[in-house]
């Protein structure tokens, strides 16, 4: 084997640890904004969870004001789920509140 094979040989060996390199640093890249987006997202989550507290407690007084009885809304809006009536763009849980003032 002569030497110009072997320069041939240990060049294929450079580019190819060169694009092997290329890539681990873009994968690394990725997995940093993927880290930052879980971040920003886990935030956006816990904040929203925290608003939606808030306004639970607001409805729910809001309904012991209205003599509403929060549970039984609850139980009956659970049990229509449960009986596949409170499907998306059903009015089923209006009539609940309607009913139940």
């Amino acid at each position: 084997m002569g030497l110009g094979s072997t320069a041939k040989k240990i060049q294929k060996v450079a580019d190819t640890a060169e694009k092997l390199y290329a890539k681990l640093n873009e994968m690394r890249e990725q997995l940093v904004d993927m880290r930052e987006t879980l971040e920003t997202t886990n935030e956006r989550v816990e904040r929203l969870e925290a608003e939606n507290e808030h306004q639970k407690a607001l409805i729910e007084a809001l309904a012991r004001e209205e003599g509403i009885d929060v549970d039984e809304v609850l139980s009956e809006v659970e049990s229509a789920e449960a009986d596949g009536e409170g499907e998306a763009g059903d009015d089923s849980t209006d009539e609940t509140v309607e009913a139940s003032t």
